[in-house]
C-alpha cells in the first residue's frame, strides 16, 4: 500500500497545494522537537517556565499561549503541550487550526480515538474542510478501516459536487482518487482523474496525479505525455511542479510545450523513437 499511509494520503504538495494539515508554526517548531536538542534548551525551559505562570494565572495572551506551544512541543513535552492546546481550541473556537492540530497531537500520542474526536467536531461544522477530511481518511485508513474512508470521501465529494461553487470539489476528488489508488482500485481512480481533468479542464493537477500513478506502475512514457498535457494548458505559466516531478524520476526537465518537437518519423512513416534523456 506504500511506504507511509501518511504518504499515501498526502498526494501532495505537487497536487493539493491548497492543502496543509498543520500551520507554519508547528510545523517549524515540531520539526525542532523531533532534533537533537542543542546547549539552547535550558533556556527554552527557562522560557516554559515563566509562561506557565501567565497561563496559569489567566493573564496570558493569544501570542503567549501559542509561544508556550512552541517550546512545549519543541522540548517534547507533549502531554502538557496537549493540555493546553485543548484550552486554547475551547477559548478560540474560531480558529479550526488549533482543533485541527489537537487532533494530530492526539494521534501522535497514539489516541486515534482522541483524534477522530476532535476532528469530528470540524466535520460537524463544515463537512467539506479539506484538512479535516484528510486528516480522517488518514486515520481509518491507519486502523484498517479503509473502505469507512472511502466512504467518507465519496459523500463529501458527491455533496462538493452538487453545490457547483464548492471550491474543494477538486481537492476532494483528488484525495479520493488518490485513496482508491492505494487500496488497489487502479481502474476507478484511473476514472476518477480522467472525470476530474474533463470537469475542471484548465487546471493541471488531475493530469498530475494520473501522470504519478503511470508512473508508480511503470509507464513512464504515458506518465511523461501526460505530464506535457498538463504543461500545455498554461504554456505562458511555467509550473515548476512539473519539472520537479520529472527530475524526481530522474528525467531530464520538461521542455516547455512551445520547444518540443513533433516526432521524427522514419522513411516508412513509423514513428521514430526519441533519443533517451540524457543524464
Amino acid at each position: 500500500m506504500g511506504s507511509s499511509p501518511r504518504v499515501v494520503l498526502v498526494l501532495g504538495a505537487a497536487l493539493l497545494t491548497v492543502v496543509s494539515l498543520l500551520a507554519g508554526w508547528w510545523l517549524g517548531q515540531r520539526s525542532l522537537g523531533n532534533r537533537p536538542l542543542d546547549p539552547s534548551k535550558l533556556e527554552l525551559e527557562k522560557q516554559a517556565i515563566r509562561l506557565r505562570a501567565e497561563v496559569s494565572r489567566g493573564q496570558s495572551s493569544e501570542g503567549q499561549q501559542q509561544r508556550l506551544l512552541q517550546l512545549l512541543l519543541a522540548l517534547d513535552d507533549k502531554t502538557e503541550a496537549t493540555a493546553l492546546l485543548e484550552r486554547m481550541a475551547d477559548q478560540q473556537p474560531g480558529r479550526w487550526s488549533l482543533r485541527l492540530m489537537l487532533a494530530e497531537l492526539r494521534r501522535d500520542q497514539k489516541d486515534p480515538s482522541g483524534a477522530e474526536r476532535e476532528v469530528r467536531q470540524l466535520l460537524n461544522l463544515k463537512p467539506d474542510r479539506i484538512e479535516a477530511l484528510q486528516l480522517m481518511a488518514l486515520l481509518q485508513l491507519e486502523q484498517g478501516r479503509g473502505a469507512e474512508a472511502e466512504a467518507l470521501l465519496t459523500k463529501a465529494y458527491q455533496q462538493a459536487s452538487r453545490q457547483k461553487a464548492s471550491a474543494n470539489v477538486l481537492a476532494i476528488g483528488l484525495l479520493l482518487a488518490d485513496l482508491q489508488q492505494r487500496r488497489g482500485q487502479t481502474t476507478a481512480a484511473d476514472a476518477l482523474y480522467k472525470r476530474l481533468a474533463a470537469d475542471h479542464p484548465d487546471d493541471p493537477r488531475p493530469l498530475l496525479a494520473q501522470a504519478l500513478m503511470r508512473q508508480q506502475q511503470g509507464k513512464t512514457r504515458e506518465a511523461l505525455d501526460l505530464l506535457d498535457r498538463a504543461r500545455r494548458l498554461k504554456p505562458n505559466q511555467p509550473d515548476t511542479r512539473l519539472d520537479d516531478v520529472a527530475a524526481a524520476w530522474g528525467l531530464e526537465p520538461l521542455r516547455r510545450s512551445q520547444e518540443i518537437k513533433a516526432p521524427q518519423t522514419t522513411p516508412q512513416g513509423a514513428p521514430k523513437e526519441p533519443a533517451p534523456p540524457g543524464p
